[in-house]
């Protein structure tokens, strides 16, 4: 793998990593409701779950769904039904700030669980795999792909959760709180639409 491709590969998982997506979208909820700390479970799972499922499809696990269908209509429907699910355990919330009277936050394995149903998790990890995986040497290049979205994942699962403890000052009302929880929710069931986009077409 050449300097060339690993910037590339930097710049792409940098890009998918920050942007808004149903990781983000819920750790600036769950950090909005209950505070940076008792998020920082959840944004360690994202952290380190999404760099061990890219390093999992870049040995081949992706060859797997590829040569059996049916698990990766399984994973969408499954993947559909969580994160509905989600959506609306946010969307309800309704506790004071940092309260937690409604829930808890995930929890390290549940984030990192989470990420084998995210289609965003997946699209980035075939993406990428597909485009700078040449198999050559396996577990040379799965590891290089998975420091590197470790990399990404450790700086924008905590800055998203540090944006949602920040806005604590500012959705200081049950009003604002639930709007913005509902917004949140409402951004996460769009990636349920886009599980199912070939629907559409």
């Amino acid at each position: 793998m050449t300097v060339e491709s690993m910037i590339a590969i930097l710049g792409i998982l940098g890009a998918a990593a920050w942007t808004p997506g149903p990781n983000n979208a819920m750790l600036a909820a769950s950090a909005a409701n209950y505070g940076f700390r008792r998020t920082l479970p959840h944004a360690q799972g994202v952290a380190w779950g999404f760099p061990l499922m890219i390093f999992c499809v870049a040995l081949g696990l992706g060859q797997i769904f590829q040569a059996v269908p049916i698990l990766h209509e399984v994973l969408r429907f499954g993947g559909a039904a969580l994160l509905l699910w989600v959506a609306w355990r946010i969307a309800t919330a309704s506790g004071g700030l940092g309260s937690g009277r409604d829930g808890r936050p995930f929890t390290f394995f549940q984030a990192a669980a989470f990420q084998w149903v995210n289609p965003k998790a997946w699209v980035m990890c075939v993406s990428v795999v597909s485009q700078f995986v040449t198999g050559t040497a396996p577990l040379r290049e799965a590891a290089i792909l998975a420091l590197i979205a470790l990399s990404m994942s450790l700086t924008s699962a905590h800055g998203w959760a540090a944006f949602g403890a920040a806005l604590q000052r500012v959705l200081n009302t049950p009003l604002r709180l639930r709007i913005f929880n509902i917004a949140m929710a409402s951004f996460i069931a769009l990636g349920v639409i886009y599980l199912f986009e070939d629907w559409f077409r």
